[in-house]
Parts: structure tokens; C-alpha cells; sequence
């Protein structure tokens, strides 16, 4: 990889070096891999994209698939499927990251598919990073979708913290008997940036629950909306909480909803959008900072809980 290559890998997987276990790495549209005897990787035939298949009882593994872009003009799809067996505890880091130093588009849509089996638990971390000093746009637009299994476990954080011209998130999830959901959204738009969060979760098994944890901060003249759907089918339990911080002139847009089919479904949620608190800012700047880095401090504690 050369420097530019390697800055983005490790911002998205916090790695110096490509791991030895399993991997997929992708770079402007080609994909290289590498399986375990626990953790097969295999290309598909008909799309672009590859099936990560995880054994039954695998813990402590991780898997990384980061996919770098540093050229103008690409328009790059990929369909990920994941194979998650019974009793699993694994780690799965992906995103991408776009370094566009041109006056052309560069895009990335990411299809990734959970199918998480019988009491298996599975953290997954994703990150977007957008940079570089073109006119191009940086585009990104990930679809996840999870399929969650009796009594199974799946944590997502995922990240974009400014860089990014536009984002559409879309996470579709369906969770079983005594399975959970958890998911915390980090989101920072700066300039003219457009960022916009769909989630619906249908909570279809005795016992299953979600929840979603979304902090935003819109700067300058970005956008942001955010959309949820939580449908409880059953006996279960959903919590929607969104906050957003508001400077110079962004826009927030923030749609929480929750939809109970079962009398026996407990679903709430809030959502808060505001300024910094001036209290806040007078504390830290009595420390001897300036406003702006007592602002930064703030935006940093609330997207990151430093």
C-alpha cells in the first residue's frame, strides 16, 4: 500500500499492518482475501462481493474487510454476506474509506448481510472516512441488513465523523426468541454535507429487544436526518434515543417511531436536538480554553464519550 492507502486502512481498522487471520481487504474496485480453517472468505461468482462463513463455537477471532478508494470516477457495489455459527463470539471490522484528490465522484455502496445463528454473539464496528482536496464528491451508502437468531447478540457502532459529501445509512434487522440488538450511530457533518439514517427492526420473537443509540453533530451549513422504525411483534422491549447537537447553520431532522402489534410490547423513545450548553462552555473555558476549543472538547466527549 502506498501512504495514502495505508493512512486510510488504519483509521478503519486500527492497524498498522494487514492482520495474518482472516481478511478481505478491497482497493479502487479489487478485492484480496485471506481464510482460516474457522473463518472461511470466499469470492461470489455471480457479483461483486464475498461470503465470510464462521464456524459453530469460534471465539475470540476477529475478521477485518476494509475497502480503501483513492481515485476519482469510481462507482463501486459490493454485496457482503455473513455466515455467523451457532455459539460464535466474534469481532468484524469493516467501512471504507475515499481519498478523492479529484474533480470526479467517487462512490461506494456496501450490501452486508448478517445471518447470526443460535446464541452467537457478533460486535461490529464500521467507519467511514471521506478526505482529500478534490472538487469530487465522496459518496457512501451502506445497506445492512440482520437476521438475528434465538438468543443471539449483535452490536453495531458505526462512525462517520465528517469527510463524507453524502451518506444513506439503511439497517433492516430482524430479531428472534431472547436475541438482541444494539446499535450506537455516531455521525459529525461539516460544510455542505448531506447525512441521512434509516433503521426498522422488526421484534418478531418472545423476549427480543433493540437499541438504538444515534449522537449527531451538524455543522456549518450540513444536513442531517434520522429515521426509525422499531415494529414489536411480540413480547419484547425497543428503545429509540437521538440526540443531535446544532451549530452555525445546519439542519437536524429527527423521525423516531415505534409501532406495538402485541400488547405485551414495550417500546419508547426520545429525541433531542440542540445547542451547545453555555453553562458547558463557561466551565471549560474558566480551564483556560478558547471557545472554539471548549466547543470541540464538547463535540468530542458527546460522539466519542471521552
Amino acid at each position: 500500500m502506498n501512504s495514502i492507502e495505508q493512512k486510510l486502512f488504519e483509521k478503519l481498522t486500527d492497524l498498522h499492518k494487514i492482520p495474518s487471520g482472516a481478511f478481505s481487504l478491497r482497493k479502487n474496485g479489487v478485492t484480496e482475501f485471506s481464510s482460516t480453517k474457522e473463518i472461511e472468505i470466499v469470492k461470489k461468482q455471480d457479483k461483486n462481493g464475498i461470503d465470510i462463513i464462521i464456524q459453530p463455537n469460534v471465539k475470540g477471532k476477529s475478521v477485518h474487510i476494509p475497502v480503501i478508494i483513492t481515485v476519482g470516477g469510481l462507482n463501486d457495489i459490493v454485496y457482503n454476506d455473513f455466515y455467523i455459527g451457532e455459539n460464535s463470539d466474534v469481532f468484524i471490522v469493516a467501512g471504507c474509506g475515499i481519498h478523492n484528490a479529484t474533480c470526479k465522484t467517487s462512490l461506494h455502496n456496501g450490501l452486508h448481510t448478517f445471518h447470526v445463528g443460535k446464541n452467537a454473539k457478533v460486535k461490529y464496528i464500521e467507519r467511514h472516512v471521506g478526505e482529500g482536496d478534490g472538487e469530487g464528491e465522496k459518496i457512501l451508502n451502506p445497506v445492512t441488513k440482520v437476521f438475528l437468531q434465538e438468543g443471539s447478540h449483535m452490536i453495531m457502532e458505526t462512525t462517520q465523523l465528517g469527510g463524507v459529501t453524502s451518506t444513506l445509512r439503511k439497517t433492516l434487522a430482524t430479531v428472534k426468541d431472547n436475541a438482541k440488538l444494539t446499535i450506537q450511530e455516531n455521525i459529525l457533518t461539516t460544510s455542505n454535507q448531506i447525512a441521512k439514517t434509516q433503521f426498522k427492526v422488526n421484534l418478531v420473537g418472545k423476549s427480543s429487544g433493540v437499541e438504538v443509540i444515534s449522537h449527531s453533530v451538524a455543522r456549518d451549513n450540513s444536513f442531517q436526518e434520522f429515521k426509525s422504525d422499531v415494529i414489536g411483534k411480540n413480547e419484547c422491549f425497543g428503545h429509540v434515543e437521538c440526540d443531535g447537537i446544532l451549530l452555525d447553520n445546519a439542519r437536524i431532522i429527527s423521525i423516531p417511531k415505534v409501532d406495538a402489534k402485541c400488547k405485551e410490547a414495550s417500546l419508547v423513545h426520545e429525541a433531542a436536538i440542540g445547542k451547545i450548553a453555555g453553562d458547558e462552555l463557561v466551565k471549560l473555558m474558566t480551564l483556560g480554553l478558547s471557545q472554539k476549543e471548549a466547543e470541540e472538547v464538547i463535540i468530542q466527549g458527546f460522539l466519542l464519550g471521552n
